[in-house]
């Protein structure tokens, strides 16, 4: 007995199996939350971001807590041993990482002191990458400090993407399981800012296999 194969399933399975031949690898995405304030409200929010990010199949997460891996707080180009062994904690992940959402409150007109921190140690593991930003606060959302936090990583040469997410009086918009009451339009603003960051991450993974980055 033969068997007949149609032979309009041949280029379709063929077109198949090269479609998956050319997907990208997961994207690796830190996501940072810049915050180690007594109180904060940054958990909540940090848990509604890595729900969305781990739904994706082409990202991959690494979460980065500043309140559990605090960078030391004196710069140093000779640190301690204390202080190599924490920042031994945290630079493989940003190392790791091809793209960063970064989570910030916002105080005082600007970002928490931890998160500043944590650019200042570090220079090559931002450069040539992309970051998206998630913000919270009272009216303004905390979009004040995602403005400074752009001419921050501008220097850096990392390339921040255009959308964000914020939430404006943060607490009034979660249930008590940390639930978004009306979720439609922050889910909405979530899937665009996760889209620009894959894309550029993927476009500027692909640039440094073919030029690597020289600042």
């Amino acid at each position: 007995m033969t068997t007949q194969t149609s032979a309009a399933a041949v280029p379709a399975a063929t077109a198949t199996a090269a479609a998956e031949r050319s997907a990208p690898a997961p994207l690796r995405v830190a996501v940072v939350l810049g915050t180690n304030r007594e109180g904060r409200f940054g958990p909540v929010i940090a848990d509604w971001v890595l729900a969305h990010v781990r739904e994706r199949p082409d990202l991959d997460v690494e979460f980065i807590d500043l309140a559990e891996d605090e960078p030391p707080s004196a710069l140093s180009f000779n640190p301690s041993p204390e202080a190599a062994d924490r920042l031994a904690r945290i630079t493989p992940k940003l190392a790791a990482a091809e793209a960063f959402v970064v989570l910030t409150p916002e105080y005082n007109h600007s970002f928490p002191a931890p998160l500043k921190t944590l650019i200042d140690w570090h220079r090559a593991e931002w450069q040539a990458k992309p970051v998206a930003f998630v913000s919270y606060g009272g009216i303004s959302g905390g979009l004040r400090a995602v403005e400074q936090l752009r001419q921050v990583f501008a220097e850096l040469h990392a390339v921040t993407v255009r959308d964000t997410v914020s939430f404006h009086n943060a607490g009034a918009l979660f249930d008590d399981a940390g639930n978004h009451l009306d979720p439609a339009a922050p889910d909405a603003a979530a899937k665009t800012m996760l889209d620009q960051l894959t894309w550029w991450g993927i476009a500027l993974r692909e640039a440094k296999e073919v030029r690597p980055y020289g600042s």
